[in-house]
């Protein structure tokens, strides 16, 4: 048996959702050069935030229990921009990018010690495989520091992002805990960019330029607003541990558009890292498959084992001779 249709469609989602993220890091390695990151992020939730609002006004639903659950997980999610970037200030950003993505198995791991959940082999070796595949594809050489140690925390408090999120999400209540969520990112990544640096600083760099601008546009509306509405409402469908690896597809998309528009040439070391990437998603995917097919064959084989009704004549097997 296959996934439902709504549970195909989460996974397209999600991984709708991991290639528009990875379709920004060249657009942002760029932006960066002339906005401060956290600049950046303060303007880039900000509009995503005004457009999720003006776009989807009609059909919010922002109730209290909305307001509770999104200001949590805008904390949480916050929070984890703040440590990475202030973690990537620190270390290279391979490293950087490998030790953030490591949340793919921290979701599991936090779902099973925190949530109690059951985490399934299959889930587990998705996990690992796509772990594998992400050093593959980004590490160069690797040392332990404060760098690395703060980017372990951002990675953990993604990982409780999406278990959270799993837990507080509903298809109703997307759109609303969507956009509780990008504003409370804003007001975080806002404060943090509002505090002096250590030029003496203080305020919000803005894009100086229209083509600056309409990249800000992008990460803001698509990357940002559209891309927290697929995963807020594609979690609603999907287990978090599973959710996570299939958001790992970011760094291989992300790779694709480097070669694609980015002008950089394809390497051994991308591809082996994007078919463990491929074959951790196919994990995650076969898994559920699996289950049914063996529930539907138990299905099957229960009705020649049932016990007759009262009353009911019994059939005595013949003597074996």
């Amino acid at each position: 048996m296959t996934r439902s249709r709504t549970e195909r469609l989460a996974f397209a989602a999600l991984l709708t959702m991991a290639a528009v993220w990875g379709s920004t890091f060249f657009l942002m390695k760029d932006l960066l050069t002339r906005v401060g990151v956290l600049d950046m992020l303060a303007v880039r939730f900000a509009i995503a935030s005004v457009a999720l609002a003006l776009l989807a006004a009609p059909r919010l639903r922002v109730d209290a229990t909305v307001l509770r659950r999104g200001v949590l997980l805008g904390l949480l999610y916050g929070a984890a921009q703040i440590v990475q970037t202030v973690g990537l200030s620190l270390t290279s950003a391979s490293v950087s990018g490998f030790v953030t993505s490591l949340y793919v198995v921290l979701t599991p791991l936090l779902g099973a010690l925190v949530f109690r959940s059951r985490i399934g082999a299959a889930t587990w070796a998705g996990a690992a495989l796509a772990a594998v595949g992400l050093g593959v594809l980004s590490l160069q050489g690797f040392s332990v520091g404060s760098g690395e140690a703060l980017t372990l925390a951002s990675a953990a408090l993604y990982a409780l992002h999406i278990l959270v999120l799993s837990r507080f999400t509903d298809p109703e209540r997307a759109l609303g805990l969507s956009l509780v969520q990008l504003v409370v990112i804003t007001l975080v990544c806002t404060g943090a960019a509002l505090l002096p640096d250590g030029s003496g600083h203080v305020g919000v760099t803005l894009p100086a330029t229209a083509g600056d601008w309409v990249s800000m546009l992008y990460l803001a509306v698509v990357a940002g607003a559209g891309a927290m509405v697929l995963q807020t409402w594609a979690q609603a469908h999907v287990e978090p541990s599973s959710a996570a690896v299939v958001m790992a597809a970011e760094p291989v998309w992300a790779a694709v558009f480097a070669v694609l528009l980015g002008g950089e040439r394809p390497t051994v070391r991308m591809v082996l890292g994007g078919l463990a990437i491929v074959g951790a998603m196919y994990l995650v995917e076969l898994a559920p498959r699996r289950s049914r097919s063996t529930d539907a064959a138990d299905d099957a084989v229960e009705p020649a084992l049932e016990v007759p009704p009262p009353g009911a004549p019994s059939v005595v097997p013949p003597p074996v001779p």
